[in-house]
């Protein structure tokens, strides 16, 4: 019994160890599973999220907060993704919101990831007046965060869609 135990014992360790992941292969599995089409960024509203951020920065800046960088890549493919999938939904959520915070983490070493949404205004000022009149939204805004990206899209029925990412590195 006891012979069997340690033939047992080592088949076990030497199959951890030739099935094992070495490090790089660890990072290229991480990175597929985090992997998104950069080229989706192109879809935003480019113009309407400059004037976003230009209120929220002036916003900011008046709590003696400091400014946003706009990161138009990952963070902003991130965001029009589901921005996307709110419009393909017909609703506003903050579903699979791990796996953009995830992604933010992994693509541009985020510390602390956060979100606002939200859809139906027409214009830069009233999505920004609703977030600071919503003290969820307000308090995103307000928030320890260095970066962010944009997914502000019109879906076909004329409704505009809005995903805004805060993070910190």
């Amino acid at each position: 019994m006891k012979l069997f135990r340690k033939n047992l014992l080592v088949l076990v360790v030497l199959s951890i160890v030739f099935t094992s992941c070495s490090k790089e292969e660890s990072i290229e599995v991480e990175a597929a599973k985090y992997d998104i089409d950069l080229k989706l960024a192109q879809k935003n509203d480019a113009q309407m999220s400059a004037e976003i951020l230009s209120l929220i920065n002036d916003h900011r800046v008046s709590m003696g907060l400091n400014s946003l960088v706009l990161n138009s890549q990952y963070a902003s493919a991130f965001a029009v993704e589901h921005t996307d999938y709110m419009i393909a939904k017909q609703e506003v959520n903050h579903d699979n919101f791990g796996y953009r915070s995830e992604g933010i983490k992994f693509h541009d070493n985020a510390q602390v990831v956060g979100e606002n949404v939200a859809y139906g205004y027409n214009n830069a000022e009233d999505v920004v007046n609703a977030w600071l009149n919503s003290p969820g939204h307000k308090s995103i805004i307000e928030g320890n965060f260095t970066h962010t990206g944009f997914g502000v899209m019109r879906a076909p029925n004329g409704r505009v869609y809005f995903t805004q990412l805060f993070y910190r590195k």
